[in-house]
């Protein structure tokens, strides 16, 4: 069972990347985002209550994987990657999947996950999983709205 969290909490294993785990969890994200459109599994704007649905799923998951995990890796461990992931499909909700779109989401909300502004470092004092997984799901909101303005303002004034 313990294979079955790390598998979980590394997202697949990209958490046990030597280089940027965080970033390779995020591009994780963004690869099944890819492959939800380009196969017409699930749409962040067609189906969003599924796409919502599968967020939550996966963030429970998460939560359970990096509490199982944390008395043999420590509090919000380095390997523990599933919560890039939620927070980039947080980002990309109700936003038209594009490369751009997808890139400047990657971006906006990588800049969130590490600078951690408006509230998000208080949400990682949050006991366990919910906190590991708590920060990210915020800089997913905040990378949210912000793409979604980006994306309003560029079709509205430039477009």
């Amino acid at each position: 069972m313990k294979t079955i969290y790390k598998l979980t909490a590394t997202a697949l294993g990209a958490g046990y990347s030597p280089f940027a785990p965080g970033t390779m969890g995020a591009l994780v994200g963004c690869l099944a985002l890819w492959l939800f459109e380009e196969y017409n599994l699930i749409s962040t704007t067609t189906s969003p209550i599924l796409f919502i649905g599968l967020i939550v799923i996966t963030t429970i998951l998460g939560i359970i994987a990096t509490d199982k995990l944390e008395s043999e890796w420590g509090k919000d461990p380095s390997k523990v990657v599933l919560d890039e992931v939620i927070g980039m499909w947080i980002t990309m909700l109700f936003v038209p999947l594009s490369i751009f779109n997808l890139l400047l989401g990657f971006g906006l909300f990588r800049l969130f996950d590490i600078a951690k502004p408006f509230g998000i470092r208080k949400m990682e004092n949050l006991p366990g999983g919910v906190g590991v997984m708590a920060d990210d799901i915020l800089a997913g909101i905040y990378g949210n709205i912000s793409l979604q303005l980006i994306i309003f303002l560029l079709t509205k004034y430039i477009f």
